[in-house]
């Protein structure tokens, strides 16, 4: 695990509690590609929350968006989020 992959995990983990959580870094899969140039790394998020209970999609991921804060702002470029409260798996 790489340390933005911790970061990512640990802002999660505080800010949503979730049963289940999983981040892959796929920034290799992007290289070359505009966004990545700035260092920003593209990720994916597969989280179960109870917090996502009665959420709609955008709410979910503006969640997991606060959750990330600043870090959107400089290490992470993009994010493809499967968000999805506990009785949905």
């Amino acid at each position: 695990m790489n340390d933005r992959v911790a970061r990512i995990e640990s802002r999660l983990r505080e800010a949503l509690a979730p049963e289940s959580l999983e981040v892959a870094d796929e920034s290799a899969e992007h290289a070359g590609h505009e966004g990545a140039k700035s260092g920003g790394g593209h990720y994916a998020v597969t989280i179960v929350s109870a917090r996502f209970e009665g959420q709609p999609t955008l709410a979910r991921h503006r969640l997991v968006y606060q959750a990330l804060g600043d870090l959107m702002k400089r290490e992470v470029h993009a994010v493809r989020i499967t968000a999805l409260a506990p009785d949905e798996i």
